[in-house]
């Protein structure tokens, strides 16, 4: 598998953070972890599904995802390529006016949000495109377009900041208090905004700290209680419903992205 990133032009660097494309020359397994963002992956050639449960679920030629607790085993055919937009945090909703939390945990036809000719258009573009400079440049004639006056949510944006200093480990009380506004209408605004609760926002935050710190050869056990965790159990818990695997499987052969 070959993975490229590539930086957004100055217009959409506000609002997306890269593109990656995927090539695959052979067929493959790639666990995907849960992100802190909405992604949308525009198949250019090749299949890709998801495999659930002993199954495989083809996967629409363009995907929006929302943002996910739990890791997903993605299967790419034989030359195959994809191109994925990760979004930042607060950027989605410079593109789209829908409730982002609606997609929590799901992954739909992006037809569902723009016209389906206007999908059919850019998927034959993408399927004609000779180099990656070429299927970006498709993406980003759709994406600009789209682009709404839209100003990120300052709030919001501090939210994530303070989340992402603290490694996801604050109470969502404190962190409303901390930004002089009710807990309540703290939570709508950051549903409607991000697209997951502020609690769930954490526990990614939490997971993937803890991931990242581990990959530096830090203490797995020491690492899960400087994170809040007292009881192993509850994090072996936590820590396979994010991955898919125990902590052992899965830093014996840590292969994600």
């Amino acid at each position: 598998m070959k993975i490229v990133d590539f930086i957004p032009t100055e217009q959409l660097k506000p609002f997306i953070r890269t593109y990656r494309i995927i090539e695959s020359q052979e067929e493959l397994v790639n666990r995907v972890l849960p992100g802190t963002s909405l992604t949308i992956a525009f198949r250019c050639q090749g299949n890709v599904n998801y495999i659930k449960e002993n199954n495989q679920d083809n996967l629409p030629v363009s995907t929006i995802s929302g943002i996910r607790k739990s890791a997903r085993l993605i299967n790419y055919s034989k030359n195959t390529t994809t191109v994925v937009v990760h979004f930042k945090e607060v950027g989605t909703k410079a593109f789209f006016k829908e409730p982002l939390h609606e997609l929590f945990e799901e992954s739909v036809s992006l037809d569902n949000f723009f016209p389906k000719q206007k999908i059919a258009i850019i998927e034959e573009l993408l399927a004609e495109a000779k180099t990656n400079n070429q299927r970006i440049a498709v993406i980003e004639q759709f994406l600009l377009p789209r682009l709404h006056d839209y100003k990120p949510d300052e709030l919001i944006s501090t939210a994530i900041a303070i989340i992402q200093a603290k490694k996801g480990i604050i109470k969502i009380k404190e962190l409303a208090d901390m930004l002089y506004i009710s807990q309540d209408a703290f939570e709508k605004r950051f549903r409607k905004t991000i697209g997951s609760s502020p609690k769930q926002f954490c526990y990614v935050v939490r997971i993937k700290s803890i991931i990242d710190q581990k990959q530096n050869n830090q203490n797995l056990i020491e690492l899960a209680f400087d994170a809040g965790y007292f009881d192993q159990s509850h994090f072996n818990k936590d820590f396979k419903l994010f991955t898919g695997q125990t902590p052992s499987e899965f830093f014996k052969f840590p292969s994600f992205w």
